[in-house]
């Protein structure tokens, strides 16, 4: 893994380079999106069970596309009785930690007849999609679902592609009973995310679309955004550990190795301020990928964006992860907590030598659906937030509006809205 020192020149080139993995780079791509989104749009079931045998290999119709009770049944029994259990350990954890999200509605009352508050509502539909194919995912069946089911979601909806024999993982399917979905179809890739956007004779529109996925996944989010509303377009998995001398080099090389091994397009950096512990961690991950079963995909990953970065202090090392803004941040430092105080940018923040990342991934209980590409400056992990909506109260009895109508009229009148003033003003006239 390469070694580089930490300057002005090399943070500006990696975050150029970082950046190019964003879907907002694959433009080539959007026009076949489209295309499926439009003949989803026009066709409905026809279209998507057209490109389910197209794409996925499997006869799916209208009497086969909704996962039945019978085939929920039969994954509980081809499901691992321990990892089930795991399932339901971690379940409790993530919807234990997403109770303490919770918002409620409030109301502030004045004597003179002014009732101002907020209405907090749960979304009525959710779409939740996931990974299908040769991914098995069910982590991120409980992280989408369980913040919506904390929020009090109506109809939790979910999509997830068949296998050629039209059936879907069992522990997919274990995961979405134990955490509530109410309703599963076989259905993948953009086509679904246009079927959960517009509705088809089958599957039933929505209000909102969560869920990681491909690149075609994520453009047709972005392209049916203001039809629903949708987390986040979500890129590629990344990694940035923060380290000092203190740190086992043989953990940091794990940990980096964690996220590279997702996909080719996968990012994972160090930046340490010990040039010993960088080529340590260096030779240690030489051995690991020598050994792992996803060893061609990780190299990949390494070779286009791993970077060991070393830095002349832990200021500069701080300024720069802010810059970079990963989504997954772990600090392993003498001090971590005082560290954590001076990072601004980061999807999860991991503290200390026993808090690695997949401990986040799988079971501690904050989500997993995590800001990417540096939006990490402005977005946050997915929550209950994510699965309500606020309404505005007002209520003004006449002795409290009468002492403040003149105010509103001039404040309509300056913006020259006269039908605005005459609203207030009729309720005052003789």
């Amino acid at each position: 893994m390469r070694i580089l020192e930490l300057t002005e020149e090399t943070r500006s080139n990696i975050l150029e380079n970082l950046l190019k993995r964003s879907p907002n780079s694959y433009g080539e791509f959007e026009g076949r999106v489209n295309d499926i989104i439009e003949n989803v749009r026009a066709n409905r079931d026809a279209a998507i069970f057209e490109y389910t045998k197209k794409f996925d290999g499997a006869d799916i119709h209208a009497g086969n596309i909704l996962v039945t009770e019978e085939e929920i049944k039969e994954a509980y029994e081809n499901v691992d009785p321990k990892l089930l259990e795991v399932i339901r350990k971690a379940l409790v954890n993530i919807r234990d930690y997403h109770a303490k999200q919770r918002q409620f509605s409030w109301f502030d009352s004045e004597a003179s007849g002014i009732i101002l508050g907020q209405k907090v509502t749960p979304l009525e539909k959710v779409g939740v999609y996931v990974p299908g194919g040769k991914a098995v995912y069910p982590s991120s069946v409980l992280m989408n679902v369980l913040p919506a089911k904390v929020a009090g979601v109506d109809r939790i909806i979910m999509t997830t592609p068949p296998g050629k024999d039209g059936k879907i993982c069992a522990s997919t399917l274990v995961a979405a009973k134990e955490a509530g979905v109410d309703e599963i179809y076989k259905v993948g890739g953009a086509q679904a995310i246009a079927a959960l956007a517009f509705g088809t004779e089958s599957v039933p529109k929505v209000d909102k679309i969560v869920g990681p996925g491909n690149i075609y996944v994520a453009l047709a989010k972005k392209a049916v955004f203001g039809y629903v509303s949708i987390d986040s377009i979500a890129g590629p998995s990344e990694i940035l550990v923060l380290a000092d001398e203190t740190a086992n080099p043989r953990f940091v090389a794990a940990d980096l190795l964690s996220q590279a091994e997702h996909d080719e397009m996968a990012s994972a950096i160090l930046i340490t301020t010990s040039k010993t512990l960088a080529e340590q961690v260096s030779k240690e991950i030489e051995g690991f990928v020598a050994e792992l079963s996803r060893k061609e995909i990780i190299q990949k990953s390494l070779d286009n964006y791993g970077y060991i970065l070393v830095a002349k202090d832990l200021e500069e090392a701080i300024a720069t992860a802010n810059e970079i803004a990963s989504e997954h941040l772990e600090i392993v430092t003498a001090n971590p907590f005082e560290v954590m105080t001076k990072i601004r940018n980061a999807g999860a923040i991991f503290l200390g030598t026993y808090s690695s990342e997949p401990l986040g991934d799988y079971f501690a209980g904050p989500n997993h659906v995590l800001p990417t590409n540096g939006t990490a400056k402005f977005f946050s992990p997915l929550s209950v937030d994510d699965f309500i909506k606020k309404s505005s109260i007002i209520s003004y009895s006449r002795e409290a509006l009468e002492p403040v109508y003149k105010d509103i009229v001039q404040f309509a009148e300056c913006e020259q809205l006269t039908a605005h003033a005459n609203s207030i003003r009729v309720r005052f006239e003789d």
